[in-house]
């Protein structure tokens, strides 16, 4: 099934040039990732001062949530496809090369806000490429994501391995991914219209500011995962430093392989059990890790989470463009602006309260949300049955 369901999405040439502007970002962070202690001792800052400049990622990005729809109403969504991440690869690389903190941050929250209308771009399309071929990709493209982080991981080892600075290995990667999309430029230049009308800002109804709710869910799992995973791993259950990565390698790999088949799967299970389900399992995976009591339970554990948020967002994200009275554009920046705040704040809250009782109690909250998320899925009107097959 996973073979052939990746191998009919490659096969429709604009809908393969989109998945591969999903793997650009993570390409491009695996080599950040990897240079992130270099960038810290040229900079010489303090965890605590790393902390506070990475929030300006963030702050970036939600100022794109209130400037998208003009943004949209103004610049031809493919004109903006291969033009926003060319300008993503070079504010990354001016990152891992920032001279000082102030061009550091600078580039930090112009990257999160040319990130966010990124995504917009690529999540609207793909699902106006949804309704043209009637069948879904959503999740297929969000695996192209993970693949991409994937594979950046394992050349910034190798390119290490050979003596290969980070300035160099972002001009290498940077200079692929620019080259890629100019040969792609003709798929993206084709879709020559505006993905966004000038209607003024609404605010969300309830059934709207649930799915919010769920992405915020989601992405403050995965966030307290990808924080917190090692460091529970190594400090709360004595794992070994060369496993203590498998919490988040587990997480990630059930991920990439549900997402894989997602586009098969979520159709015949339907949206709403998706959702649901999703997080029931998810939450299940928590009390592994909570309650477990050994590291190869919270593995197990991390590895079930994974499984049941594999296909949630990308149900969310097709949803978002598909809400009536809701440009696709408005519908994804009110939707993904939950999930902004979940990344950001769920982590920072984990931290608050491990530092005050345990960590472990920490991922309960995280458990408890799930649940929360699985009652309003459950409830939400926007999420569709299973499609028939007889």
């Amino acid at each position: 099934m996973l073979l052939k369901n990746t191998r009919s999405f490659f096969q429709i040439k604009e809908v393969a040039s989109l998945g591969f502007l999903f793997s650009t970002s993570s390409l491009m962070i695996g080599i950040w990732a990897a240079a992130l202690p270099f960038i810290i001792k040229r900079l010489e800052v303090s965890d605590g001062e790393l902390g506070l400049l990475l929030l300006f990622g963030p702050m970036g990005s939600l100022c794109g949530v209130f400037i998208s729809g003009y943004v949209f109403s103004k610049v031809k969504v493919g004109t903006w496809l291969g033009n926003g991440n060319m300008l993503y690869v070079a504010l990354i690389t001016l990152e891992i090369l920032a001279p000082n903190k102030w061009l550091f941050g600078a580039a930090l929250f112009f990257r999160g806000f040319i990130s966010f209308l990124n995504g917009v771009a690529v999540n609207t399309m793909v699902g106006i490429l949804e309704t043209k071929y009637q069948r879904r990709f959503m999740s297929t493209s969000h695996a192209m994501y993970s693949v991409g982080g994937g594979v950046s991981a394992g050349i910034a080892a190798l390119l290490y391995g050979l003596k290969v600075n980070s300035g160099w290995q972002a001009f290498l990667i940077g200079g692929f991914i620019v080259i890629m999309i100019l040969i792609l430029k003709k798929y993206y230049l084709a879709h020559d219209f505006y993905v966004h009308s000038k209607s003024s800002f609404n605010f969300p109804d309830r059934t709207i500011l649930g799915l919010s709710f769920i992405c915020l869910v989601i992405f403050m799992t995965e966030g307290c995962i990808v924080d917190w995973s090692s460091i529970y791993l190594e400090r709360n259950l004595s794992v070994p430093v060369y496993l203590i990565s498998l919490g988040y390698g587990g997480f990630a790999t059930a991920m990439t392989l549900g997402r894989l088949n997602g586009d098969r799967i979520i159709p015949k299970i339907g949206e709403k059990n998706i959702v649901v389900g999703g997080t029931i399992i998810a939450a299940l995976g928590m009390v592994l890790v909570s309650l477990g009591g050994s590291s190869w339970a919270a593995i197990l554990g991390f590895t079930i989470t994974g499984v049941g948020c594999a296909g949630i967002v990308p149900v969310l994200f097709s949803a978002a463009g598909k809400i009536p009275g809701v440009s696709p554009v408005q519908g994804f920046a009110m939707i993904t602006s939950g999930g902004l705040i979940g990344f950001v704040a769920g982590p920072s809250i984990i931290g608050f309260i491990s530092e005050r009782t345990n960590l472990s109690y920490g991922f309960l909250i995280v458990l408890f949300m799930l649940l929360l998320a699985s009652t309003t899925g459950w409830a939400n009107k926007w999420l569709s049955a299973p499609i028939s097959t007889n």
